[in-house]
């Protein structure tokens, strides 16, 4: 998937539009349990926060953004929620606090979540346009004129970033370890 800077959605750097919604985003309102009879990514994401947000999935661009309050995952523990919003083209998902199943799902499925200050998530507006520098660390607001900082990622969490999700990266493992016998 490509971004408005031409890096993958798991790059180094990624700029995109802000979508805005608040605390308790729960995994019903990112997909809801109606759309759980499939797995497909691509038909999952023309639903994504329907309920919520009529016609949101056809608002979204490829590497946009959501911004959103404390506790962006709650809810039942599936990996639809993660993948419907990765397909759809979501860049990433910022927020205070990630429900910790969410939190793992998102990872293994190659979504990039960070956590970032509530101050800072208040301090976003939708439509403003971010860039994300995993390298520099940084999120920077180009619509504002701001920085923010965000959570340390650990080192094998972006490495399954960088695969695109636990399955690939776990391909991508025994590729190496059938070579080196």
């Amino acid at each position: 998937m490509q971004t408005q800077m031409g890096q993958t959605q798991t790059g180094q750097i990624q700029t995109g539009r802000v979508w805005k919604f608040g605390k308790n985003i729960d995994t019903d309102i990112i997909i809801a349990a109606r759309y759980l009879n499939t797995s497909d990514g691509k038909e999952l994401a023309k639903h994504i926060m329907e309920d919520f947000r009529s016609g949101f999935a056809g608002l979204v661009a490829a590497g946009d953004f959501i911004v959103a309050g404390e506790n962006f995952g709650c809810g039942s523990s599936r990996e639809h929620a993660p993948l419907a919003l990765k397909e759809a083209g979501i860049g990433a998902v910022l927020a205070p606090s990630f429900a910790r199943i969410f939190y793992r799902n998102a990872f293994n499925t190659g979504l990039l979540i960070l956590e970032v200050a509530q101050s800072d998530i208040d301090a976003i507006a939708e439509g403003d346009t971010l860039t994300i520098d995993l390298l520099e660390g940084k999120i920077y607001n180009r619509t504002q004129n701001t920085t923010y900082a965000y959570a340390k990622i650990p080192p094998f969490m972006l490495e399954l970033l960088h695969c695109g999700g636990l399955m690939p990266y776990a391909q991508k493992q025994i590729k190496e370890q059938k070579g080196q016998k």
